[in-house]
Formats: C-alpha cells, structure tokens, sequence
C-alpha cells in the first residue's frame, strides 16, 4: 500500500520542495495549503490538494492515517513584532486543529512539528547549539514556537506520534524576499561593479543548509522506524559568515566582490557572532546528512532568482 504524507504549508518555500521530494520517494502527497487554487509549484508532485485557513479549522478530506509533515505557519520574526497576538494566536490554533482532528479520527501517522532553531537562548559569543541548549524567547514568533512544541508534548501524551524538528537557517531556489542570500542576489544584480553595497554587519557567522536537505530531514523523521527523542535540530554544522556569503553570490555571478559600507541601523542588538547547530542526534537516529553544497546551495539561488 502507498504511503500518504500530508504537508501543510505545501505551497510555501519548503513545501514545495518537500512535496516533490516525497513524490520521488515513492509516497502518495495530499498538499493543503492557504491558496484556493493549487499553486503551479505543486503540479506533479501532489495528487490531491486542498486549500484552508488552518487557524479556522483541519480539512475533513484529509485522512487522520496518514504521516504528517506540519509547516504551515507565521514565519517572519520582524512581523511577529509588529503582531505578536497574531503569532501566538494563528500559530497555536493550527496545531489545535491539526491535533484534535487526530484524536477524533484513527489517530494518525506521526507528526513532524516544525519549529525552528530561533528558540535558543544564543548569548552574544560563539554559540554551539544542541537539543540540550537552554530554550530563550528573544522575539513573539520563538515565543509562538514554544507554545507550539509544548502543544505537540501535551498531544504525545494523549496518544500522538509528535515529534518536533528545529531547523536553523535554510535558503536555496524558490526563497522569497525578506531573506539575506535572496536579498542579496537582487540587490547585486542591479547594482553596477563600481557601486558601494550598503549592509548589516557581514562577521557575523549563521548555519546554513539547503532547503532540499532540509525537506529530506523532514522525510528522515517520518520513515525513521524508531525515534529516541522528541526534538532533533536540523543544520549543516558549519557556519558561514556574511562576507563568504558576498563572495559567494559574486562568484555565481561572475563579478568582483563590491566595496561595502556598514549601515549601523542594519545591526542588531546583542547579535550573537556565531551560532552552529548541531544535528548529531538527527545524523545517529536517522542517517540524515546534507547532499548539497553551500557553493551548489548559492549557485542555485542565483539561477532561480535571475530566472
């Protein structure tokens, strides 16, 4: 019998590459997604779609059988600020919903949660994270991020195969504006060799992974035969500073490294100048390692963007 996988937030960044990534494994895709309309990112990699607003409620088309892979979600940090209530709120409900609907059904497959490694109290040096890093709540949307890992605690404890994943920083083809190595691809391709680029501080280091190994970290939690632990970190376990970044994106696009000029309103406040995260548990348990390359990682992003 084929293996169904539903994916919420299908239609978004990491859905979408999740989506097709599970197509190839072999598994039956039921996407569902805020659009009404199946996004043209899905064609081919879904073979039943439907779209809702998860915070009103969990669609009844979906089968309470099937392995779940949860992204949907208020993602950005900065807007959290501006809304908190709004996080907090639509975050939680759609783990109500999604849970609730479990429990009245056949109780489902298991339930990869996904948080983020934002929930780590990073100090303002080096920092190494594993699971066993201290917790912190330096924005509403981490905050909102606990509240969901606790609400996926309380549901294993009702019965539920939950599990939660914290992935650090992912980037690859299809990101979208708001985030530093799109961002940047846009900005350098419409600035001249001779122009002085304006940023935040490029020292500071951030894990990055592909979103491709990311949506197959997810995949490894949901064919993992046993899982020893409730939360596994997703991450490359090397950090890259925003300079090899820079330099990065001008190698894809054939041209110099600019001249740069710090804008100190671009800087964050205790900005920590390194955060690794460690995905040992996640390798052990599973067998999950990254298979695309940082330079691969940018080249890509490049191509998509300009495309």
């Amino acid at each position: 019998m084929t293996r169904t996988l539903v994916v919420t937030g299908a239609g978004g960044f990491v859905g979408a590459h999740l989506c097709r990534i599970a197509a190839d494994a072999g598994f039956s895709v039921f996407a569902v997604g805020r659009e009404a309309k199946r996004p043209d990112s899905l064609d081919g990699f879904v073979d039943e779609y439907v779209g809702v607003d998860l915070t009103e409620e969990w669609p009844s088309q979906v089968p309470t059988d099937a392995d779940v892979v949860h992204l949907a979600g208020l993602a950005a940090v900065g807007g959290s600020f501006r809304d908190p209530q709004l996080y907090l709120s639509s975050n939680s409900a759609m783990v109500t919903h999604l849970c609730e609907a479990l429990m009245r059904g056949s109780g489902g497959g298991r339930v990869v949660g996904v948080s983020s490694g934002a929930v780590y109290a990073a100090g303002p040096g080096d920092s190494f994270i594993d699971e066993a890093s201290p917790v912190g709540f330096s924005s509403p949307y981490a905050v909102s991020k606990v509240l969901v890992e606790n609400q996926l605690s309380y549901y294993r404890g009702r019965g539920l195969d939950t599990v939660v994943a914290r992935p650090f920083n992912h980037s690859g083809p299809g990101q979208g504006v708001g985030f530093i190595i799109p961002d940047l691809i846009r900005r350098l391709a419409q600035t001249s060799a001779d122009e002085v680029l304006t940023t935040g501080s490029l020292s500071t280091r951030r894990d990055y992974t592909d979103v491709r190994d990311v949506a197959r970290a997810y995949l490894a939690l949901i064919t993992a035969p046993r899982l020893d632990h409730d939360v596994y970190n997703v991450a490359s376990g090397t950090p890259r500073s925003g300079s090899e970044i820079l330099a990065a994106v001008c190698a894809a696009l054939g041209r110099p490294v600019p001249e740069t000029r710090l804008d100190p309103g671009l800087l964050r406040p205790n900005d920590p100048a390194s955060i690794t995260g460690d995905a040992g548990r996640l390798r052990e348990q599973t067998g999950w390692a990254p298979q695309v390359s940082f330079e691969q990682m940018i080249v890509e992003s490049v191509s998509s963007v300009l495309a």
